[in-house]
C-alpha cells in the first residue's frame, strides 16, 4: 500500500474526516467545510516520518524512548483498515483501524498486543474509541498512550483553555519542575510544554477556527498535555514552518504521567470526543 493511503469519512454537508493509514493519523477534520486541525505546510508524507500535525497516535511511549523512536512506533507504522467507513442509522459515519505486534514492533517492544481505533464522525463531533488488548497468557506489559491533537487556531495568544485550575503539571520547559496551576483559564504566550495531571474530563478551548469554541471530553485519559513550540523551537523542526506556531495549539488527552499496566488477557479502553460548539 502506498505510504500515504488515506481513508475518508464523509457525513455530507461538507463534514469530513481524513485518516492517513501511516500512523492512522487523522490529517483533516472539516465541519461545514471548515478545517479544525492544523497540519504544517512542511509536514512530510514519506511513510517513514511521523506526520507533523493532525492527530498523531502516541503509543507505547510518550517522549524520548531508549528502545525506539520518540513517542513510540504507532504513529510511524502502517495501520490496517479493519472496517471501511460505514454510515450508521444515525447518519453518522464510522471506521475502525487496527495494529498488532510485528517483527518491527517486537524489535523495540517485545510484547504481543492488539490495538483498535474506532472513529465516528458526527455532525459537529469526532469520537475516538481506543482499545488495547494483551493477548499474552503470562506477560504483563505497561505503556503510555496519547492523542497528540493539533488544533488549528487564528492566533494562539487569544485562546483560553479551561479545566486546568488546581491541577499539578510537569513543566518540560523548566527541566520537569512540578507546579500547580492557579489560573482559571490557561493562555499561551511563550514556549509551552506541560503535562497536567489528573485533569477533569472536559476542557474548552476558546477562539479556535472562526472564533468558535472546541470542547474536548475524555475518558480514561487522566493527563492533558499543552504544547506550543513558539518561535524559539519552531526553528528546530525541519517539518514545521518558522512562522506557523501562532496558528496551532496542541491540547492532548493522554495516559502518560503514569503508565497503564495491562495484565495478560485484559484490555484497556479510552475515548475522546471533540465537539465544535
Amino acid at each position: 500500500m502506498a505510504a500515504t493511503s488515506v481513508v475518508v469519512l464523509d457525513r455530507g454537508n461538507n463534514t469530513t474526516c481524513t485518516i492517513n493509514l501511516h500512523g492512522a493519523t487523522v490529517v483533516s477534520w472539516r465541519v461545514n467545510n471548515q478545517e479544525q486541525l492544523f497540519v504544517s505546510k512542511q509536514a512530510v508524507f514519506d511513510g517513514k516520518k511521523a506526520i507533523r500535525g493532525g492527530i498523531p497516535f502516541v503509543f507505547p511511549q510518550f517522549g524520548s524512548w531508549t528502545y525506539g523512536p520518540q513517542h513510540g512506533f504507532a504513529r510511524i507504522v502502517p495501520w490496517n483498515l479493519e472496517k471501511t467507513p460505514e454510515r450508521l442509522a444515525s447518519g453518522d459515519v464510522e471506521a475502525v483501524f487496527s495494529i498488532m505486534d510485528t517483527d518491527f514492533t517486537r524489535s523495540m517492544w517485545n510484547f504481543q498486543f492488539r490495538l483498535t481505533y474506532r472513529l465516528i464522525l458526527r455532525e459537529k463531533e469526532l469520537h475516538f474509541n481506543i482499545a488495547v488488548y494483551n493477548p499474552s497468557k503470562d506477560l504483563t506489559f505497561s505503556f503510555n498512550m496519547l492523542l497528540h491533537t493539533y488544533f488549528k487556531v487564528p492566533d494562539v495568544r487569544r485562546c483560553q483553555i479551561t479545566g486546568l485550575q488546581g491541577c499539578t503539571f510537569i513543566d518540560k520547559t523548566r527541566d520537569g519542575a512540578v507546579y500547580q496551576e492557579a489560573r482559571d483559564v490557561v493562555t499561551i504566550n511563550e514556549w509551552t510544554d506541560r503535562v497536567y495531571q489528573n485533569t477533569p474530563q472536559e476542557h474548552i478551548i476558546t477562539n479556535v477556527v472562526s472564533g468558535r469554541k472546541m470542547r474536548i471530553q475524555k475518558y480514561n485519559f487522566p493527563d492533558t498535555v499543552i504544547w506550543n513550540p513558539w518561535v524559539d523551537h519552531a526553528k528546530d523542526m525541519s517539518d514545521f514552518g518558522d512562522d506557523e506556531y501562532p496558528n496551532m495549539v496542541c491540547v492532548e488527552a493522554g495516559h502518560v504521567s503514569s503508565p497503564v499496566i495491562l495484565l495478560p488477557g485484559t484490555a484497556f479502553e479510552a475515548s475522546q470526543i471533540l465537539q465544535v460548539m
